[in-house]
């Protein structure tokens, strides 16, 4: 259970503003679905598959341009991309979304690709301590949701084929073990973001404590 509790302090104004909103985004999802975990789940992982896409993309584009390796980065992110997207296929299952949430799904998924294409060409770093910060809520929602279940306040069902197929779950499975392995991804996309957050903000201070040295050097040359 620790590792599903674990939350990023925010050390700097670029992780303040990220939690800031991701905790606005948290309220709108409160106040709109309230405990209607599945359709929460729906809208949820429709946008949560969006950052790996659009990161990806940026992120090749930027290594065809500069002819750079991408250390490994686009793969992790697309990867990411495709497990959201498996999320949202199995609670599209569940939920069975109205055709007003649908509208209302599309309306969400067009506007968040555009905020997070922006947000990423400004602060990569934000960006990604972001997605962090939202791992941690879809956690804490999904934990959520796995009590209501165990304790019957939502009525358990057989997991959905698809899921079945993609996490390789025993036939007799439930939505109660989908939940779970479902908390568990997100808890791994939590991680690796908050690392790639700390990676940029690393490589930062490095670039600024060698030009600060460069120029300290210069400096003694002149007065030498």
């Amino acid at each position: 259970m620790d590792n599903l509790e674990k939350h990023y302090e925010p050390n700097n104004l670029s992780d303040k503003i990220a939690l800031g909103f991701t905790k606005f985004l948290r309220f709108l999802a409160d106040t709109f679905f309230k405990k209607r975990y599945g359709h929460r789940a729906v809208v949820l992982e429709t946008v949560a598959a969006v950052p790996g896409m659009v990161a990806g993309m940026i992120i090749h584009l930027r290594s065809l341009r500069k002819m750079q390796d991408d250390k490994g980065w686009i793969k992790t992110l697309l990867d990411e991309a495709e497990n959201e997207r498996m999320h949202l296929m199995t609670f599209i299952h569940v939920a069975k979304p109205t055709w007003i949430e649908r509208v209302i799904i599309l309306m969400a998924q067009f506007i968040f690709i555009i905020t997070y294409a922006i947000i990423y060409l400004i602060s990569q770093r934000t960006a990604h301590r972001i997605v962090g910060y939202f791992e941690e809520e879809a956690v804490r929602s999904y934990t959520e949701y796995l009590h209501e279940l165990e304790t019957g306040k939502i009525e358990d069902e057989p997991a959905p084929e698809v899921a079945i197929n993609y996490w390789n779950l025993p036939l007799n499975s439930t939505l109660k073990d989908v939940v779970r392995v479902i908390r568990d991804d997100e808890a791994g996309h939590r991680d690796v973001n908050h690392q790639f957050a700390d990676l940029i903000n690393s490589r930062k201070k490095q670039k600024f404590n060698k030009k600060n040295q460069i120029k300290k050097e210069n400096q003694e040359k002149i007065l030498n």
